[in-house]
């Protein structure tokens, strides 16, 4: 259900995933997956039931549901090493001490790396063309030296 273009619908499977999670109740595989990412991030906890809030990122908002889609994005990607060598970016970038020593932890790499994928979309968005997933991989590239 969460693979929809549908923005309430993808707000609705990680709202309803996050309840389920405060209320104890049995998660699928991929509900477990979003509520620890939505654990690791307490400054979103409160914001994830507003399903039909709006955020913008002009006025320095982070909109919680996209952070949280692009942490799950990361983590597939990381999964399959899809692109190909993501895996190698992630752990050259973790292992660089002058990245590390400004971000602290792996988490944070997350972070740094996402960066990159949002930089992919916004592109696309605004150029109204298909995501340059080149563009992404350079991006990595050069965040990993």
């Amino acid at each position: 259900m969460l693979y929809t273009q549908d923005r309430t619908q993808q707000r609705k499977f990680l709202a309803n995933a996050w309840q389920k999670f405060l209320n104890k109740q049995p998660l699928d595989p991929l509900e477990a997956q979003l509520t620890q990412i939505i654990k690791i991030h307490p400054e979103y906890h409160s914001l994830i039931q507003n399903i039909e809030s709006d955020f913008f990122p002009e006025s320095g908002e982070v909109n919680p549901f996209l952070h949280i889609n692009l942490h799950l994005s990361l983590t597939e990607q990381l999964s399959i090493n899809q692109p190909q060598g993501i895996n190698e970016y992630y752990q050259k970038i973790l292992e660089n001490q002058k990245i590390l020593e400004k971000v602290k932890d792996p988490h944070k790499v997350e972070h740094f790396m996402m960066d990159c994928i949002a930089q992919m979309i916004f592109s696309s968005q605004k150029n109204n063309a298909p995501m340059d997933h080149q563009a992404y991989v350079n991006c990595l590239k050069e965040a990993s030296k």
